[in-house]
């Protein structure tokens, strides 16, 4: 591994990389930049936060996977529904939101509502599973949780999530109607990003504190789905060995179990973000 390599890439470059880290063994062995003190825009990666929220609930009880998300909205909602949108919806489980296999729903939601804008999207095929990455199944898991837990979904990440991982710089939004914007609109800094990934590679443990069950973290970082990417579990990605945390223009989390290694960095590159992970995996893969 030559991590000087990869930090010389950066700056030779001019890649907007705000901070890496770099883990073997559980131990941080490497960093580069700003890793503790700023708190960045971490986009989609705020959707694998979102999951391991999801995984709380799950351990608890609190869910059925194939159940659908109907049973879990809010009822006045669901009664407001045409039949045949209600009868669609009917077919979309909370395992197929995790998983991005329901087609028909656009990238984001729209207007001052998004739950109504995300319930009166059309899907033509509602039986048909076919990856469909998109903002609007991870807003409805959000939704769902917070009915779910009966408050809200983003002082129960706080809690039962920052923490326990003892981060306590970070950001988050909301959707126009107030509920926790779990599929985007997350800043943390590169260290608490990596925590997510420490978290998930010893089973749900952080030190020595079970956050969630190893079953779950299975099902989490097991490919669910397939895509051309190589596969995607419940708000992770597969990758090689292990598996990610991804956001847009470059934030990522790689863990990698046989390499016993995991590496994060946090940037804004809107279009050389493959030349960064090519020279990741060239210097320190």
């Amino acid at each position: 591994m030559s991590f000087q390599n990869f930090a010389d890439d950066i700056t030779t470059n001019g890649w907007n990389v705000y901070g890496v880290e770099v883990y073997e063994n559980g131990l941080l062995t490497h960093t580069y930049g700003d890793v503790n003190d700023g708190i960045y825009d971490i986009y989609s990666a705020t959707k694998s936060v979102l999951s391991i929220a999801f995984g709380i609930a799950y351990d608890r009880g609190l869910v059925d996977l194939q159940k659908s998300v109907l049973e879990y909205l809010p009822k006045n909602k669901v009664n407001e529904m045409s039949d045949d949108r209600r009868r669609a919806f009917s077919e979309i489980t909370l395992h197929r939101l995790l998983t991005m296999s329901v087609g028909g729903f656009p990238f984001r939601a729209e207007g001052d509502n998004f739950l109504d804008f995300s319930l009166g999207c059309e899907i033509d095929n509602p039986q048909e599973k076919v990856f469909n990455y998109n903002n609007i199944n991870a807003y409805l898991i959000g939704v769902a949780l917070t009915e779910i837990l009966g408050e809200d979904l983003g002082k129960f990440i706080e809690r039962e999530i920052f923490a326990q991982l003892e981060s306590t710089h970070f950001d988050y939004t909301r959707s126009p109607e107030g509920y926790f914007y779990g599929a985007s609109g997350m800043k943390l800094s590169v260290h608490d990003l990596s925590k997510f990934g420490i978290l998930m590679s010893k089973g749900g443990v952080y030190n020595g504190h079970r956050i969630i069950s190893e079953e779950y973290v299975e099902k989490a970082t097991s490919v669910q789905q397939m895509n051309r990417e190589g596969g995607y579990g419940y708000f992770f990605w597969k990758y090689r060995d292990g598996f990610s945390i991804n956001g847009k223009w470059g934030q990522k989390c790689y863990v990698l179990p046989e390499r016993n290694r995991i590496i994060t960095f946090l940037s804004h590159i809107e279009e050389d973000t493959l030349m960064l992970r090519e020279s990741m995996e060239r210097n320190i893969l």
